[in-house]
């Protein structure tokens, strides 16, 4: 697994603290991190799925249309 470096504002960091430790969503910021990543994820493919942005099952981009159509 690799390992990452962030920059993490101390506030952000707190909020993410309360979710973290013994009987709590999380047992550590690494785990707490990944969570949201996937879900961030999962969200945007969601936003893609619906515009029709999603790349096909082969692994290979969607439409190769111009850059024009992303917003």
């Amino acid at each position: 697994m690799a390992k990452i470096s962030v920059e993490v504002p101390d506030e952000l960091l707190a909020d993410l603290d309360e979710h973290v430790g013994d009987d709590k969503k999380f047992v550590n910021r690494s785990d707490a991190i990944r969570a949201s990543i996937r879900k961030t994820l999962d969200l945007l493919d969601e936003i893609d799925d619906r515009h029709g942005r999603l790349a096909d099952d082969d692994g290979v981009g969607g439409d190769d249309d111009s850059e024009d159509d992303r917003a």
